[in-house]
C-alpha cells in the first residue's frame, strides 16, 4: 500500500537531475521546454548554479517542480513503476503542484506557469530580508502554540509548518522572530533561523494570495486520477472546486505535513516513496512513524534500483 510524496523548498541543489539529463534525450527536451515556457534558462541554473540564485524562491519553485516531473516521466517511460496502485499523492507546499500534475489534474505547462507566478508573488510580498522563518526543534506543537498565544500582544509570529514530531517552522518579520527566539532560548528550546528570504505560509503573504487568487481561479483542473492530500486540510481534495480554493488558501495557511502523513497512514499507507531531489520528506516521515517503509527516488541509480 504505497503513497507518493513530493518535496518543497529546501530540497534544491545544483546538478539535480543531471544524470537523467545526460542519459535521455527526452529529458533534455523537457529542460528546453521549461526554458521556453519560463522565458529564461532554468536548465542552466539547475545544472550549473550558482546555488545562491537557485535558493531564491522565484527560481526554486519551478526548479523543484521540473525535477519531480522529469523523474516521474522517466519512471513512466523506462519502468513499470506507475502500474502500482497508489493510495495517495501529497506534496509539501510547492510539492502539492507536482502531486497534482502527477495525478493528471494539471498539465506540465500549467504547473510550471503557476509556480513561476507563485514564486514571484511570494518573493514580492515583503521587501527582501524583512521577513523570515525559524525552525523549532524537539518541542511539541501545543507548547509552541501556547507560547505564541501568550506573547501575541507584544510579538507577532505564526506557525507555518507542522513538519513532524518535534520539528515546527515559524514565520514572521525578522525583528519579531528574533524576539521570539529569545523566549525560546529562555525555555531552552532549540531554534535555528532558516536561510529563506520571506515568511512563507502566514498572513504576511496576503498580497501573494490576492495575486494568485486571480490566476488560479482562471485555471481548469481535471479530475485527479489519484487521491491528492491538501496541505490545508490534511485530507484529500473532495471536488475539483476544492483544488482552486485550497491552493489559494495554501499560500497563507500552515502546512499540516505531520497530520497529512498520519492521515495517509491511518488510511492504509505502509510505504512512502519520495520523488524529487533530496530526502527531506523521507526524514520527516521517519520521525512521524518509525513503522512505515520510506524510499526516495532522486537519481538514475534510484530509478534503476526501484525497477529491479
Amino acid at each position: 500500500m504505497i503513497s507518493l510524496v513530493f518535496p518543497g523548498q529546501g530540497s534544491q541543489k545544483v546538478g539535480m537531475g543531471s544524470d537523467l539529463y545526460n542519459k535521455y534525450e527526452y529529458v533534455k527536451h523537457l529542460f528546453a521546454k521549461a526554458d521556453d515556457i519560463l522565458g529564461y534558462k532554468i536548465s542552466d541554473l539547475i545544472l550549473n548554479g550558482p546555488q545562491e540564485k537557485l535558493n531564491q524562491t522565484i527560481y526554486t519553485q519551478p526548479a523543484i517542480y521540473l525535477i519531480g516531473y522529469i523523474i516521474c516521466n522517466v519512471l513512466k517511460n523506462e519502468t513499470n513503476f506507475f502500474n502500482n496502485k497508489f493510495i495517495y499523492l501529497a506534496g509539501h507546499s510547492l510539492g502539492e503542484y507536482t502531486a497534482l500534475t502527477t495525478a493528471n489534474s494539471l498539465t506540465f505547462e500549467q504547473g510550471l506557469i503557476l509556480l513561476k507566478n507563485r514564486g514571484e508573488a511570494m518573493h514580492s510580498a515583503l521587501p527582501t530580508g524583512e521577513g523570515g522563518m525559524l525552525a523549532v526543534l524537539g518541542v511539541e506543537i501545543k507548547e509552541i502554540q501556547k507560547l505564541l498565544n501568550e506573547s501575541e500582544g507584544t510579538i507577532k509570529c505564526f506557525l507555518a509548518n507542522d513538519n513532524s514530531n518535534g520539528q515546527l517552522i515559524l514565520s514572521g518579520r525578522n525583528d519579531q522572530l528574533d524576539k521570539f527566539g529569545l523566549i525560546l532560548k529562555e525555555k531552552k528550546f532549540k531554534n535555528i533561523k532558516l536561510p529563506v528570504s520571506a515568511p512563507f505560509h502566514c498572513e504576511l503573504m496576503n498580497s501573494a494570495t490576492l495575486k494568485m487568487e486571480k490566476i488560479i481561479n482562471k485555471q481548469k483542473f481535471n479530475n485527479p486520477i489519484y487521491k491528492v492530500v491538501s496541505n490545508v486540510t490534511a485530507q484529500e481534495y473532495k471536488t475539483n472546486e476544492d483544488i482552486n480554493k485550497l491552493l489559494i488558501k495554501q499560500i497563507e495557511s500552515p502546512v499540516r505535513w505531520r497530520e497529512s502523513v498520519e492521515y495517509m497512514i491511518s488510511n492504509g499507507t505502509k510505504t512512502f516513496i519520495e520523488i524529487g531531489p533530496g530526502k527531506v520528506l523521507s526524514g520527516l516521515i521517519k520521525r512521524i512513524n518509525k513503522d512505515v517503509k520510506v524510499l526516495n527516488i532522486d537519481t538514475l541509480e534510484d530509478i534503476e534500483d526501484i525497477s529491479k
